[in-house]
Formats: C-alpha cells, sequence, structure tokens
C-alpha cells in the first residue's frame, strides 16, 4: 500500500470538516473528485492509521499530525515551475502571509486559471486543490500550512509546523 498525494488532500478535507456530516459523492464535488476515487482514498487512509471508521470517518489527529511534521516533505516534494497566474500558497496565503513581509519576489501559486495572483507556480498536493481551495477557506489554509512544510524556508517550515501541531492538537 502507498499513500498517494491525494489521500493528504482529503484527509485534510476531512479535517477541515470536522464533526460536518458528509457523503462521498458530497465530498467528491466540493474537491473535484468521483466518489470511487474518495472512497479508495479513504481505504489507503485507514490502512496508513491516518483516520479510522467509528461512527463515520475520524482522522486520528496524532498519526496526521506525525505523517505532516515529518514527512510529507519528503513524500511529496514539490516542483516549482515557470511563472503564471494562480492561487497563493505557502507562506504566501493565510495564515503565514501575515508574519511574513514579502520583497520582490514573486508569490508561490498553484496554477489556475481562475486565480487572481501572478506567482512561481508551485505544484499542489492534488491537480483539484484550488477547485478545493475556492470552495473553502479553511481547506485553503490548512493545504497552505501544508504546502509551506512541503517546500518553505526553514523559518516557514518551522512556523507551518507549529501552526499544524496546534491546530490538529486542538481537534
Amino acid at each position: 500500500m502507498e499513500l498517494k498525494p491525494q489521500d493528504i488532500y482529503i484527509a485534510s478535507k476531512l479535517f477541515v470538516l470536522r464533526n460536518e456530516p458528509w457523503s462521498m459523492q458530497r465530498l467528491g464535488e466540493s474537491l473535484g473528485l468521483s466518489a470511487s476515487q474518495i472512497h479508495s482514498s479513504i481505504q489507503r487512509l485507514i490502512k496508513a492509521q491516518l483516520i479510522r471508521k467509528d461512527k463515520g470517518y475520524k482522522i486520528i489527529s496524532a498519526n496526521l499530525k506525525e505523517f505532516l511534521v515529518h514527512g510529507i516533505r519528503f513524500a511529496f516534494v514539490p516542483e516549482l515551475g515557470e511563472p503564471c497566474r494562480g492561487m497563493p500558497t505557502a507562506s504566501f496565503a493565510l495564515p503565514l502571509n501575515q508574519f511574513f513581509v514579502q520583497n520582490q519576489e514573486l508569490p508561490h501559486v498553484w496554477p489556475d486559471p481562475q486565480g487572481e495572483v501572478r506567482g512561481i507556480s508551485f505544484s499542489p498536493l492534488h491537480k483539484h486543490a484550488p477547485k478545493g481551495a475556492r470552495n473553502d477557506v479553511k481547506l485553503h489554509a490548512f493545504l497552505a500550512l501544508i504546502d509551506a512544510v512541503r517546500g518553505g524556508r526553514a523559518r516557514e517550515r518551522k512556523m507551518a509546523i507549529e501552526h499544524i501541531q496546534h491546530i490538529l492538537s486542538s481537534a
């Protein structure tokens, strides 16, 4: 069994949903995925012990935190590309953008034709992440933190890890 980037994308959505009711169909629509993709990912997440089935599916916060803090940057290395239009991520998006003074460098963005910012292409965990983030501000913030861990500088990574640890510990 091998985790896929979409599994972490889905786990992130499940985390931000908390105890809201959801169906595989509804979750798939909000993330731009099919119900069968959601189902397959959930099975992998269960095997990886990142979620458990208990009157629905629940995130195992301690395990997800461990993976995001120590494994994600090695498992799913982002690719930086050419300047493009897109959606800000990592330290260029909330919540981290309020802590860093951005100089003249172009921000990291997920390529997205509907994006409002021009920046350097930063590969998202899943190609539909911009769509999912447009539909859910909390998901966008959580994925941006993950991206700061995946591809940020040491100070950005450290702050993102602190945010992730705090968020997942309070869950």
